[in-house]
């Protein structure tokens, strides 16, 4: 009896602590019921709320990011010392506008006398040649040398010219005119022509990187750089879900704080790779650098503007937030007056057009949006 009594009071506990779990449990799953999935606000509160109906729209779609200037790759230039020596003398400063071939710098170098008596030689040793394979060719005519002979010589005449003429073209490319060397006389002296460092490109100089007596390696230290200034690279990021919407001569406007106009430019091209670190995709642009305004390494704000026109849902930027997951939402209002409730819906974005964003999936055309006042229900959701 007594080991009865004891197991009916086992069971009994057993089954009033079950009930108490189940209690609670409820009660846990009621209060989670209970908590509103609507906001409804008072009078004062939907006084500072602005709703907006949405509504099919034609835009034409602009891709808005940021962008870096760069020089002109393709009219710029960094200019290298053509020969070796100390500089002797600085002829322009960065600033100055330069025509190509125009001299930059002098330098007193050994590699002027070299060539210059490399030319020379050549000249007389080409000359020379020329001459006794005319004297070859009339003693041929007469039979007083054999073909073989001849053409011997006119075979040293032809490679003596080749000669000259590499260097004639060595000189050149030294910055000296051949024409200062026809006065030097018999003697073969030629004085006062120092090493000149020119200009391979006209634009300005932006950089000067040798200074007076400094000894320079030819083709190795580089000595100025030179830009044309008209127009600029700006080199912007566009990520991945912009990337379709960008395409190579499409127009674009760039801002920056120097200017309250807007530079113009087009899209010169699309990398093809993408950065692992941003996930961005650099494309390059061709911008008009209007009063030289924009600096090298300068950041500006780049807005690229699709040629073709399409219709979509467009809401104002204000109304799209981002949730804990950083994904985008929108609120979305139901019903009227006092009963108004405002729903958080999450969108997809596509393009920004201006001061709004596309949006390609969440809502249809017909829909309330909060368009000012989202970030007040925001905080007042979590309260």
């Amino acid at each position: 009896m007594n080991m009865s009594m004891k197991s009916l009071c086992l069971i009994v506990g057993i089954l009033l602590v079950s009930a108490c779990g189940k209690s609670g449990d409820s009660a846990d799953a009621a209060a989670a019921s209970a908590k509103p999935s609507n906001l409804t606000l008072t009078p004062a509160q939907q006084a500072r709320i602005h709703m907006d109906t949405v509504a099919p729209a034609q835009f034409t779609p602009s891709v808005v990011t940021t962008g870096t200037v760069a020089f002109n790759g393709d009219r710029s230039t960094q200019v290298l010392s053509p020969v070796s020596g100390p500089v002797t003398q600085l002829l322009v400063q960065p600033g100055t506008s330069v025509s190509r071939g125009a001299a930059l710098a002098t330098v007193s170098s050994p590699d002027f006398a070299a060539a210059i008596g490399g030319y020379r030689k050549t000249v007389a040793t080409a000359t020379n040649l020329q001459r006794i394979a005319d004297q070859d060719a009339q003693l041929f005519k007469t039979d007083a040398m054999s073909r073989r002979d001849m053409e011997q010589a006119q075979t040293d005449a032809a490679a003596a010219v080749a000669d000259r003429e590499s260097a004639l073209e060595q000189i050149r490319s030294l910055g000296i005119n051949p024409s200062a060397l026809a006065g030097s006389g018999a003697s073969g002296m030629v004085s006062n022509i120092p090493g000149v460092i020119r200009a391979p490109i006209s634009g300005t100089v932006v950089e000067r990187l040798i200074t007076p007596g400094q000894l320079l390696q030819a083709g190795t230290t580089p000595a100025f750089t030179i830009a044309d200034l008209s127009t600029v690279w700006v080199m912007a990021s566009v990520f991945e879900a912009d990337l379709a919407s960008v395409h190579k001569g499409e127009h674009v406007s760039v801002t920056s704080d120097v200017s309250p106009t807007p530079f113009d430019g087009t899209v010169d091209y699309v990398g093809a790779l993408v950065d692992p670190a941003t996930r961005a995709t650099s494309v390059r642009l061709v911008v008009r650098n209007r009063s030289d305004l924009l600096k090298r390494d300068m950041y500006v704000n780049v807005a690229i503007h699709n040629e073709t026109q399409r219709s979509g849902i467009l809401v104002p930027t204000d109304a799209v937030l981002r949730d804990d997951e950083n994904l985008p939402f929108v609120f979305v209002a139901s019903g009227a007056g006092s009963a108004t409730q405002y729903t958080r819906r999450r969108v997809v974005l596509g393009a920004r057009v201006g001061d709004r964003y596309e949006i390609t999936s969440g809502l249809n055309a017909g829909d309330i949006v909060v368009a000012q006042g989202a970030l007040f229900l925001q905080f007042a959701e979590s309260l």
